[in-house]
């Protein structure tokens, strides 16, 4: 099907390039033929030009020759009619001269050929006018036909070099009186028959038979040889060439302005096509770039779990991805315009809809996600995550809000699942305590129980020997209430810590905490021969803590401290246990050891699951601690102890009262100053028994 549609596509693609290609080669090849043929088509014209003015000369000449040769034969006329005179015929030669002054000379000859009258030299004779040859004979002049001469040069040097003779035989009735001879000076032919602006342009030549230059005339320079054009002058019996060789040089490829034009508008047009061209390619490649980024972010949009939605600054919806459709089982047709409240908002938290809501429009963003409630569309109650931010536009401006909705369901059920595991984990844990302790826990008990046997034993010995010694009897009573008592206390709390049951947090005082859970801690440290302190913090605030859970942190904690200390000197094994305050008022418990310490390297995996330095231990004792600590909102922590040893410190919020001082008073940071100090010293100080 890809290849199909590859084969499909694959003219329209060819097209597409050739197409523009051919029509580009096509411009091009206009754009060179066109100053070409510009420059053909005016030298034609030039061409024409000169031909056309060429055979306006040519007929400006005739007709003068023939306008002379139809006065001349007036003046033949009126001679043989009204009998004109030989001066009269002077005197019309002379005003012809005047008026011609491409004429040379008049010349009247009689009917045998003898010069009658001239208009210069009166002594010349025909054949000074005329080659022999060249006068008509008696025989020849019944044609009364005007003949023209070739032309030829006069024997003295002239202006004029070669004259053009023409004789014009006068007839009356097929009797001969004689002829004119008129005479045309070659170069005066060219100098007053043809217009001044045609020898301006060109150079005018008049040539013989043998192509013999015999007149020319080049007022506006010597002709260029690139427009030239021969034309014949015929004349009555000889015939002359009218050459003109126009002064114009060829034509310039670039000369004309309009094609100058034209190929800056052309070059102007290509660089426009050019420039399409490359801004096309660029679009149509952001486009597709665009494109692909559309279908790449709908594609991952649609793959996500998350959900997306964006409101304007009214909070108007204007979009939402599939995962948010998905979530709360309404189509985006339904939620995208849609104005609060919303379909997907749960009943019981409609109010805090509206203040979030509020705040949101206000520009109060959360900057952490906060959890809330969503109602599908089949009722059932999703927990979600929401992080919101602002929306901001490509200038900067926010436009709206944007928002990712995370269904928690699932990790509510991991957390839930996770709490039950550690529940579960911390009292395996206890048991596992208890059984460490169960030999310690025999022993101690022994004590009040042989106690208790002894004072009763003694009390009716008392008895029966008759010895009613009241006091003596109530003071035996009072021993055996209190190690009946103290067998209580230990049972209790050894019931207490082992049995199963779900995490309760409630107000607990730490100093009360601390003092029920030392028995037990009292039955390691007696075992180790190590002496226990406890430095109670009067006037502590409550924490909200599980006693049971806190209680087991404690154990933990003085078991590892006391397990630490089996190769410390007898005089330095110390355990401390002590309170105080921290500078936010929060409650601070530390248990001090001076003990082998805990190496650098080993510190930074010491709360790590499944590590231990013990032979024996599963590694889960300190991680169970910081879970537990954390579950109340504290932290847990250790450092080296200065004097040798270990601190570990654990830190639960307090609970203050509204009216009550959040300061510790003097007294008790004076109690608690001087008890940390004396837990970072060597001072040896007898440590105080535990009671209970």
């Amino acid at each position: 099907m890809k290849r199909l549609y590859k084969s499909q596509r694959w003219p329209n693609d060819k097209w597409r390039w050739i197409l523009p290609i051919l029509l580009i080669a096509l411009f091009l090849t206009t754009l060179i033929w066109l100053p070409w043929q510009a420059q053909r088509m005016e030298a034609n014209e030039r061409q024409e030009q000169l031909i056309a003015d060429t055979l306006w000369v040519e007929q400006a000449i005739q007709f003068q020759i023939d306008r002379n040769d139809e006065m001349l034969r007036q003046i033949g006329a009126d001679m043989m009619n009204i009998g004109l005179k030989p001066d009269a015929v002077l005197l019309r030669f002379r005003n012809l001269l005047q008026n011609n002054h491409e004429i040379s000379r008049l010349v009247l000859l009689d009917q045998h050929n003898a010069v009658v009258t001239s208009s210069h030299d009166t002594a010349f004779n025909s054949s000074n006018i005329l080659a022999p040859d060249d006068i008509y004979s008696a025989q020849a002049e019944l044609d009364n036909k005007t003949r023209c001469f070739a032309p030829r040069q006069e024997t003295k040097s002239q202006k004029y070099n070669y004259v053009i003779s023409c004789q014009i035989p006068l007839k009356k009735e097929n009797h001969y009186f004689g002829s004119i001879i008129i005479t045309y000076h070659a170069n005066g032919i060219l100098e007053e028959l043809v217009p001044w602006w045609f020898a301006q342009e060109n150079q005018i030549s008049l040539l013989d038979n043998d192509d013999k230059v015999i007149a020319t005339r080049a007022a506006g320079g010597p002709g260029k040889n690139v427009y030239t054009h021969n034309r014949n002058l015929e004349l009555p019996g000889v015939t002359l060439a009218l050459r003109t060789n126009s002064n114009k040089s060829e034509p310039k490829l670039l000369s004309n302005l309009l094609v100058v034009m034209v190929i800056l508008l052309s070059m102007g047009l290509i660089w426009s096509l050019v420039a399409l061209w490359r801004d096309i390619n660029r679009r149509l490649a952001a486009e597709g770039a665009l494109r692909q980024q559309v279908i790449f972010r709908t594609a991952m949009e649609n793959s996500l779990i998350t959900g997306l939605r964006a409101r304007d600054m009214h909070g108007r919806m204007t979009y939402v991805n599939p995962a948010f459709c998905k979530m709360v089982g309404y189509p985006a047709e339904q939620i995208i315009g849609r104005l609060p409240p919303m379909p997907y908002w749960a009943p019981e938290v409609v109010e805090e809809y509206q203040q979030r809501f509020s705040k949101l429009l206000a520009g109060s963003v959360p900057q952490d996600g906060f959890e809330t409630i969503y109602q599908h569309a089949s009722g059932e109650r999703i927990p979600v995550l929401i992080y919101e931010s602002p929306l901001i536009d490509e200038s900067g401006k926010q436009t709206g809000w944007m928002s990712s909705i995370l269904d928690i369901s699932e990790l509510k059920r991991a957390q839930e699942l996770t709490r039950q595991q550690e529940a579960k984990l911390h009292s395996s844990a206890r048991l596992a305590t208890m059984g460490e302790i169960a030999s310690m826990l025999a022993h101690e008990l022994n004590q009040p129980l042989a106690a208790i046997s002894s004072y009763t034993t003694g009390a009716m010995n008392l008895l029966e020997a008759g010895d009613t010694d009241k006091a003596l009897l109530l003071s035996a009573m009072e021993k055996v209430k209190t190690q009946a008592q103290r067998a209580g206390q230990i049972i209790r709390s050894v019931h207490e810590f082992v049995k199963k049951r779900e995490p309760t947090r409630e107000l607990v005082d730490i100093n009360a905490l601390i003092k029920n859970a030392l028995p037990l801690v009292e039955l390691q440290a007696q075992a180790a021969h190590i002496s226990l302190q406890w430095l109670p913090l009067p006037g502590t605030p409550q924490v909200l803590a599980d006693q049971v859970l806190i209680e087991q942190v404690l154990l933990n904690l003085t078991r590892n401290a006391i397990e630490a200390m089996e190769d410390t000197p007898p005089e330095h094994r110390n355990l401390r246990i002590q309170a105080s305050l921290d500078n936010d008022g929060d409650i601070v418990v530390e248990v001090i050891d001076r003990g082998h310490g805990i190496p650098t390297s080993v510190a930074d995996r010491l709360f790590s699951p499944f590590f231990s330095t013990k032979t024996t231990g599963m590694g889960m004792g300190l991680n169970i601690c910081r879970t537990a600590i954390e579950f109340h909102g504290g932290k847990l922590t250790h450092r080296d102890n200065p004097v040798g040893g270990s601190i570990f410190r654990f830190i639960l919020p307090a609970v203050h009262e509204e009216n009550s001082p959040t300061d510790l008073p003097t007294a008790a940071s004076q109690k608690n100053n001087e008890a940390v100090k004396y837990a970072q010293t060597d001072a040896a100080r007898p440590l105080l028994p535990v009671t209970f």
